[in-house]
């Protein structure tokens, strides 16, 4: 370990660092242990436990600030003087049985909080860590007490003396010396006490003579003796602790005295000792002494199958030599499945057992279960007996035939399909007959019926090996194999009804049968050939459904099913078409549309009906003509334009799309412009030039073909007309033709060509105004229009002159004359404003007005103002 310590001028301080540092050099390692203290729980704060710096034997430096002390762990229970090494408690009370650490453990010293002390050098040029526990020890604070203030206990009559009851415990979160010290039983009404407790001799015992006899009895002395009922024992158990018990040390007689009340005190062993107590209530019970018993202790019986509900099976008797209800006996399933309660009923009172549902010997071939007999008594006794049912099989289940594939030859349908060049002896199905029954009623025999080529033969030579008895249904199921007894010939025979029939040694016997329906397959070596490997064929679009495209035929050198010919299309071609199976006939499923595909390519299969079929293919190309079945399809239906006024004739205005999804002529397109008459001499008219060379009814607008660009023959004006409509159609060139139209709609911008217009007022008009008008008094509105729109049309109001004393103001947009301020009589008389309007255009126009006012009280003089006016 290396120490760093601080420079001190003084010689002293040096020598005492030293003197520490050499002490904690030498500090055993297990120097965690001097650090070890004991201090009571539920102490005051500040109570010393030790001197961490004692304990540590360090004294250099101690005590003048140079080494000091600090808590790392611990904290929350304890405090430490930094200076002086004092370990004292803290401001939070320690209470031991709270404490999670100490819960569960019974060891005074096992109980403890553990601690980090740090010591710190000069200015914390070197630390040093140590352990420290502190155990804390109990005090006793808490008093025992029983889990209930009312404690019950039922003991039966006749019990023999020296039967023991156990007690409910009581308990005290203190242990050791605080702990349980002893039980007192006290007699009723405080009569008298009688304590137990643990001694080294043994366990001692408290007797209580008559305690709790509330009911006086006739012949009964004052003072006179009572005879010995209960006594107290307290017993040690493994886990250190106490176990009062009670102990009849008397006869007790239900019929004579049925309950006793006592008072159970407990104490500890503390000083002074804490203590409480429980009412201690004990009820007398009859007793059912004897058990009910079985005539046997397994019955075992046999029943028929399918027996009606209702019919008796077995009765099971016991019997009790108790007598009222602890002598009634009533019976009921003890270990019994969920079978045995469905198929049979047990009568509660006669223990007859019957059948409760038909049974079936192959579902259920015995019942084993158990059933109870239980007297009425509390508590009831009860005993027990093995049922054992044997079912008894009766020949109800028919054999069963079941015909299966065996190897390659197919079994579909009820029939098996084989070739004639199969070998004689050849297997061609699996054949396996069972019954369901038992012994002779489940033995079949099986044969095949008719004169067929066909025989039974054992599937497997060896013989079975031996089987339980249990297995007895396995014995009844055997497999043969349908062997072929003579060559098959397809020309001369083509199929066989072959009959199997079982019938079983039961008297009477029962018999089934089942066919297998045998397909002779003539053998197929030829495939089909096409004439043609490939087909290519012309097919106009627009076509109806269903109508014929092309006809294939193929050729099969076989004969009977497998030279007939099933045609199909291989499905990776994709197209809307589908052949006839049979003859071969190409046909359109829906209506082709060259303009979405032009080309089909066409895989036809031919496949013969032969096992294993046998095919042959070749290619169908499809190409699709065209019809002219599209009509031109402008890009829009609306074409809207945008033109300024003043644009120079024949200028271009637009450009129109359109196109047409045919080929050839049918998509050689003529453009056109149409107007109403209405619409064509009302543009005229407004587009008539100022030389007035264009006549009225000339037209107007003109369209290129092979551009769709449009022009106009004149120029606009948009006061006289701003929008034209009027409709493009184009033609193509297909028979019939077929056409399409698209509006036009054509809108003229406005230049700023127009000034303004004074509406009012009149420049020979003027306006009367009192001297006494206050200010913002409206004096007159000018209003103005221009023909043009948007900002060209936005006008501004302004006063130019005739305001010397500026005592008027005018609103820039809405042209309202107000006055500014109060007239003086130096302001009486005519007063003529010049008033500016402007339009928003560039560059703007204007216009100007006159606007009179003549302040004066009255029109005295009037003729005088209108001479001046004009």
């Amino acid at each position: 370990m290396q120490r760093l310590g601080a420079v001190h001028s003084s010689a002293a301080q040096a020598l005492s660092l030293v003197v520490l540092v050499l002490q904690l050099l030498t500090q055993p390692p297990g120097a965690d242990s001097a650090l070890r203290y004991r201090v009571a729980e539920e102490g005051p704060p500040d109570v010393k436990i030790g001197n961490v710096a004692a304990d540590l034997g360090l004294t250099a430096g101690t005590g003048s600030g140079d080494v000091t002390f600090a808590l790392e762990s611990g904290s929350e229970y304890f405090k430490i003087d930094n200076v002086t090494g004092e370990l004292t408690t803290g401001p939070r009370r320690i209470d031991r049985e709270k404490l999670p650490q100490c819960q569960m453990i019974f060891d005074e010293n096992e109980c403890f909080l553990d601690f980090e002390v740090s010591v710190i050098g000069p200015l914390q040029s070197w630390v040093d860590l140590f352990e420290g526990r502190v155990v804390i020890t109990d005090i006793n604070d808490n008093t025992p007490s029983f889990p209930s203030p009312v404690l019950q206990l039922s003991v039966e009559e006749n019990r023999p003396i020296g039967t023991l009851y156990l007690l409910p415990t009581a308990t005290d979160r203190d242990f050791g010396r605080n702990g349980i010290d002893r039980y007192e039983l006290i007699q009723d009404g405080g009569a008298g006490s009688s304590s137990a407790r643990r001694t080294s001799g043994g366990n001692p015992i408290t007797r209580v003579d008559g305690l709790g006899d509330r009911r006086g009895r006739s012949g009964d002395n004052a003072g006179g003796a009572r005879s010995s009922v209960f006594e107290l024992q307290v017993a040690d158990i493994p886990d250190g602790e106490k176990q009062p018990q009670l102990i009849v040390k008397g006869t007790l007689d239900r019929e004579q005295k049925d309950s006793y009340e006592l008072v159970l005190r407990v104490r500890d062993g503390g000083n002074p000792p804490r203590s409480s107590q429980a009412l201690l209530r004990v009820s007398i019970t009859d007793v059912n002494d004897n058990s009910p018993q079985f005539e046997r202790s397994t019955y075992e019986a046999e029943m028929a199958e399918n027996a009606p509900p209702g019919t008796p099976v077995l009765q099971v008797r016991a019997s009790d030599r108790d007598i009222g209800v602890n002598g009634q006996v009533e019976y009921v399933f003890g270990a019994a499945t969920e079978s045995v309660r469905r198929l049979l009923r047990l009568d509660e009172a006669t223990g007859w057992l019957s059948v409760l549902h038909r049974i079936d010997r192959e579902e259920v071939a015995q019942l084993r279960f158990t059933v109870m007999a239980r007297d009425r008594g509390q508590p009831p006794r009860t005993d027990r007996t093995t049922v054992v049912l044997a079912v008894r099989d009766e020949n109800d289940n028919v054999p069963v035939v079941e015909i299966r594939k065996i190897g390659r030859i197919p079994v579909r349908d009820g029939a098996a399909l084989v070739p004639e060049n199969v070998l004689v002896d050849t297997p061609v199905a699996l054949v396996q007959v069972s019954d369901r029954d038992q012994g002779e009623n489940g033995a079949v025999t099986c044969t095949v019926v008719g004169d067929v080529p066909f025989t039974l033969k054992p599937a497997g030579e060896t013989a079975l090996p031996p089987l339980p008895a249990d297995e007895a249904f396995d014995r009844n199921k055997k497999k043969y194999f349908l062997h072929t007894s003579a060559l098959l010939d397809y020309e001369t025979t083509k199929e066989y009804s072959v009959t199997i029939v079982a019938v079983d040694s039961g008297s009477p016997s029962l018999s089934s049968n089942s066919s297998l329906m045998v397909r002779v397959v003539d053998i197929n070596d030829h495939a089909p050939t096409f004439a043609q490997s490939v087909v290519e064929v012309h097919f106009a679009e627009n076509n109806s459904p269903g109508e014929r495209v092309v006809t294939v035929v193929a050729t099969d050198a076989d004969s009977g099913k497998n030279a007939e010919i099933a045609y199909s299309l291989d499905p990776a071609a994709n197209g809307p078409f589908y052949i006839d199976a049979d003859n071969g006939d190409i046909r359109a499923t829906g209506v082709l549309d060259r303009e979405q595909r032009e080309r089909y390519e066409l895989r036809v299969i031919a496949k013969d009906k032969g096992t294993p079929s046998m095919q042959g293919s070749a290619t169908v190309v499809v190409q699709v003509t065209d019809r002219n079945d599209n009509a031109p399809k402008f890009v829009q239906e609306i074409f809207t334009f945008y033109v300024k006024e003043n644009l120079l004739a024949n200028s271009p205005v637009g450009m129109v799309t359109v196109t047409d999804a045919d080929e050839g002529e049918n998509a050689e397109l003529s453009l056109f412009v149409e107007m109403d008459g209405a619409d064509e001499k009302r543009a005229g008219e407004k587009m008539e030039g100022e030389d007035g060379e264009k006549e009225r009814g000339e037209e107007v607008f003109s369209i290129e073909n092979n551009t769709g660009t449009i022009f106009s023959s004149a120029s606009f004006d948009r006061e006289k007309l701003s929008t034209y409509t009027f409709r493009v159609r184009a033609v193509d060139g297909g028979e019939p033709r077929k056409t399409a139209t698209a509006t036009v709609s054509l809108f003229v911008t406005d230049e700023n060509d127009n000034a303004p217009s004074i509406t009012s007022p009149a420049n020979e008009s003027y306006t009367l105004l009192p001297p006494a008008s206050s200010a913002r008094t409206i004096v007159r509105t000018v209003t103005a229009i221009d023909s043009d729109t948007g900002p060209n049309a936005d006008l501004r109001y302004a006063l130019v002159g005739g305001n010397p004393f500026r005592l008027f103001e005018i609103g820039h947009t809405n042209g309202v004359i107000t006055l500014a301020e109060p007239l003086e009589r130096r302001h009486k008389g005519l007063h003529r404003l010049v008033v500016r309007v402007n339009d928003s255009g560039v560059p703007s126009l204007c216009a100007t007005a006159l606007v009179h006012v003549f302040i004066n009280e009255s029109l005295a003089n009037a003729t005088l103002v209108d001479a001046q006016v004009i």
